[in-house]
């Protein structure tokens, strides 16, 4: 599995614009509430990431970074 350090803000930021996408979906499978409860997890540590000090970056697995991309 590969991980990467990238910057919370952007991570927090790009999270949000893709829970904002999601919500526009009227798809509710588990899938999709599966995929939403992830992203609404990565944006909160991000977020609480980029409001600490001296705290700039998040790791996020390619995988996480993959769903967050894909649906922004």
């Amino acid at each position: 599995m590969s991980y990467a350090a990238i910057d919370a803000a952007r991570v927090a930021k790009a999270a949000k614009s893709a829970l904002q996408t999601l919500s526009t979906v009227k798809e509710q499978s588990e899938a999709h509430q599966r995929k939403t409860i992830m992203i609404e997890r990565i944006e909160a540590l991000a977020t609480a990431a980029a409001d600490t000090k001296d705290c700039n970056q998040i790791t996020l697995t390619s995988e996480e970074f993959w769903l967050i991309s894909k649906n922004w």
